[in-house]
């Protein structure tokens, strides 16, 4: 919260179109700028105190069913698994960012995004493809086991293959729970 008011502080007085842009570098370090001048700039939205998903961006998930179905089509998954990611991660906000740096409606970190040829990732088509293109390849790399998947999705595949299993880890285990509620209730639609 200190940070958002810090940023907004940058911005000054009468200039609501003023925009500010950010990166994380390789060691943590989160650079702000209103002029970027590195690719790895990306554009930092504020919409007051509003959590990531709640915010006046959201998009009718039925909007969404032709980038969900084209997608789900693609990498052989379920248009409700899609689905359910979605409303997990980002509550249907293609412009959500997570305090961890995850962006758009399937929360892709910026380096995730560029192996999974994403280049822009508040787009929805792109950022739905390479959220469904990522989570096929967890599945692949877990044997199909969607548990398995969904936290590695959450955690990173490294934390699950080296804890051979979810970690003790609440948030991830939440993470999982809830994508499968979800998952069952898109289901039944």
């Amino acid at each position: 919260m200190v940070l958002v008011g810090w940023l907004l502080a940058l911005i000054p007085a009468g200039s609501e179109g003023a925009q500010v842009y950010f990166y994380r570098d390789h060691r943590g370090v989160w650079h702000f700028t209103d002029a970027p001048t590195d690719a790895r700039f990306r554009p930092f939205h504020v919409r007051g105190w509003v959590r990531a998903g709640v915010g006046s961006s959201r998009i009718d998930p039925v909007l969404l069913q032709p980038y969900i179905k084209s997608a789900a089509q693609a990498f052989n998954l379920d248009p409700a698994l899609i689905t359910a990611v979605i409303k997990a991660e980002s509550a249907f906000d293609p412009r959500a960012v997570s305090w961890a740096g995850a962006q758009g409606l399937m929360q892709l970190m910026p380096e995730t995004a560029v192996l999974m040829e994403v280049d822009n990732i508040f787009n929805p088509r792109e950022n739905i493809f390479g959220g469904s293109r990522y989570l096929r390849l967890m599945l692949d790399r877990f044997n199909g086991d969607l548990k398995l998947a969904l936290a590695a999705y959450n955690i990173g595949p490294e934390r699950i293959a080296r804890e051979q299993g979810i970690p003790d880890v609440r948030e991830t285990r939440l993470y999982v729970d809830r994508v499968l509620k979800y998952y069952r209730d898109f289901k039944k639609k």
